[in-house]
């Protein structure tokens, strides 16, 4: 247990992904099998159902420290979380006994299922006093099933990858099935034979660096570049071998059995298909692609009813064909990564005409004679539903990671609005004791309603601003959360907005994050929501206006 409560603390202690990932190494080589399984099973998100109340829990705690309800509320208020309010101020422990993860798991937690509240009390307390402060914590979160560290199964396998050899592909192929916390299980996790994932295996992702300024200067002839959409949804590689799909995300997840529909697709296929594109949501009834908002209905979710199928079906956009049948059969395709970006585009296109379903769409090329007529066609990005343009090198191979020259992706500005703060909320980890979870609105009526939420954008020294401000301006406390005095006034960028009868303002906007602090702007001339309503009729305008375009 000391083990993995010193490596949430090493993880807890930086947001540098290197760190994390180094730490994760480490304990992964060093760890004895059943505790590194059990260590995936919660790093990757999985979590103990509540096994005890949060009131009962702070209940027997004080008991244990002997502290009134009053002085424990004032401490659980300045640490803003329960389990550490409670590793702090219990007593120190009467004794130490070095309990694995696994054998605290399988002694301590899981046997609290159906005790009561005596027997409960009696086995929690014996574990409290057995643990120092920083086991205490973990445990806690353990127990309560809110243990969140801030990494990422992608980064949870490549750090098992770089403790054990195995490639990443065969650990993420490995964890997509039924994972059992065991020795036995995390010995077949990284067992060098990777014969079993070789099949499913998919490419590294080719990603686009972000284009800034004029492409004129930085690319040169237009004649030169492939332009597509750049299409707002799930990138993925979609692979058809021996039989079977494989469809995986860009985080290295095995995403198959999310998407039904591409499957049932898919076997329109010949073996030896390797497909790069994107999941979009696509509804030939209402246009073709839909926001990413309707594709959020289905991410998360562990059960998809035909309702939902039928409401939210998905289509594969191709851009790109990485793998092509071979003319004399064959599992595998021949690897067509180092053939230039036309030719792979002309077996693209061969492909997704004999395919002919539905389901599977060719990205359509952006036509403009030069780069001004280009730029136009990025401006009403939005209104296609769409995030700007891609830029791809004609002669160009399809590369690894994000190697700057053969794709440029070139995105529309962000809408930007001035936006007041209304409610504020102490953030997790090692933001636990900071105001860093803010919600803004705008003005309508004389009144301030919410238009988005946001926690990114600020400088730590503006964060600890703001946190003071947050307690020193406090109107009224809702559980964690604080109404402060409307006097912060921050400029808000976001990516796209939609009319929704979920939110209180009837809009929605995606992807909020904080661009400035406005100190020269006082609430009062804060946006109001008719101006994000302008903006929103005006957007629709075009896009009505493509439409009629398209049907004349």
């Amino acid at each position: 247990m000391r083990r993995f409560a010193d490596l949430y603390a090493a993880l807890d202690a930086t947001t540098k992904t290197s760190l994390k990932l180094a730490a994760l190494a480490r304990y992964f080589a060093s760890a004895p099998h059943e505790d590194a399984a059990w260590a995936v099973h919660f790093l990757s998100g999985w979590r103990l159902t509540r096994l005890v109340g949060y009131r009962k829990l702070a209940g027997w705690a004080m008991q244990q420290a002997a502290l009134s309800e009053w002085l424990f509320g004032e401490c659980y208020d300045s640490v803003g979380d329960l389990a550490e309010t409670i590793a702090l101020v219990l007593p120190p422990p009467a004794r130490q006994h070095e309990r694995g993860l696994a054998e605290t798991v399988r002694e301590r937690l899981l046997p609290l299922r159906g005790l009561d509240d005596d027997a409960a009390r009696a086995l929690i307390v014996e574990s409290w006093d057995e643990l120092d402060e920083h086991q205490r914590f973990v445990f806690n979160k353990l127990l309560t099933g809110a243990l969140r560290v801030g990494v990422s199964q992608r980064l949870v396998t490549r750090a098992l990858s770089l403790a054990s050899g195995v490639p990443v592909d065969a650990i993420a192929h490995r964890l997509m099935c039924a994972f059992e916390p065991s020795a036995a299980a995390y010995r077949a996790l990284i067992d060098a034979d990777t014969e079993d994932a070789d099949q499913s295996r998919p490419y590294p992702f080719f990603l686009a660096s972000p284009l800034e300024g004029d492409p004129a200067e930085q690319l040169g002839e237009r004649a030169l570049w492939q332009a597509e959409w750049k299409w707002d949804g799930i990138r993925a590689q979609l692979i058809r071998r021996a039989g079977a799909t494989y469809i995986w995300s860009r985080g290295e997840e095995l995403v198959t059995e999310r998407f039904p529909e591409l499957d049932e697709m898919a076997r329109s296929l010949s073996d030896g298909s390797v497909l790069d594109g994107e999941i979009v949501v696509w509804r030939d009834d209402l246009g073709g692609v839909q926001p990413f908002s309707e594709m959020q209905r289905r991410i998360g979710r562990k059960k998809l009813g035909k309702k939902l199928l039928a409401e939210v079906p998905v289509a594969l956009v191709a851009y790109d064909l990485l793998e092509r049948p071979r003319s004399r059969g064959g599992a595998r395709g021949d690897d067509l990564r180092d053939v230039p970006q036309r030719e792979r585009r002309e077996a693209l296109e061969a492909v997704v005409v004999a395919a002919a379903h539905p389901r599977l769409r060719l990205s359509p090329l952006v036509e403009a004679p030069d780069w001004p007529g280009l730029a136009a066609q990025r401006e009403r990005a939005e209104d296609r539903g769409v995030e700007g343009l891609m830029l791809k090198r004609l002669d160009a191979s399809y590369g690894v990671g994000r190697k700057r020259g053969g794709w440029w992706k070139w995105k529309v500005a962000p809408y930007t609005i001035d936006a007041v703060l209304t409610y504020a909320q102490r953030g997790s980890g090692r933001r636990a004791r900071l105001y860093t979870d803010y919600t803004f609105g705008v003005w309508r009526d004389g009144e301030l309603v919410t238009i988005a939420k946001a926690y990114s954008g600020l400088s730590d020294d503006e964060i600890r601003q703001v946190d003071r401000f947050v307690r020193d301006n406090t109107l009224e406390r809702f559980g964690p959360v604080r109404q402060v005095k409307a006097e912060l006034v921050f400029e808000l960028a976001f990516d796209s907005m939609q009319r929704s009868k979920r939110h209180k303002s009837g809009v929605a906007v995606r992807f909020p994050r904080i661009a400035r602090w406005r100190h020269d702007k006082p609430a009062a001339e804060a946006d109001s929501l008719e101006t994000i309503e302008a903006m929103l009729a005006r957007r629709e305008q075009r896009a009505q206006a493509d439409a009629d375009e398209v049907g004349a």
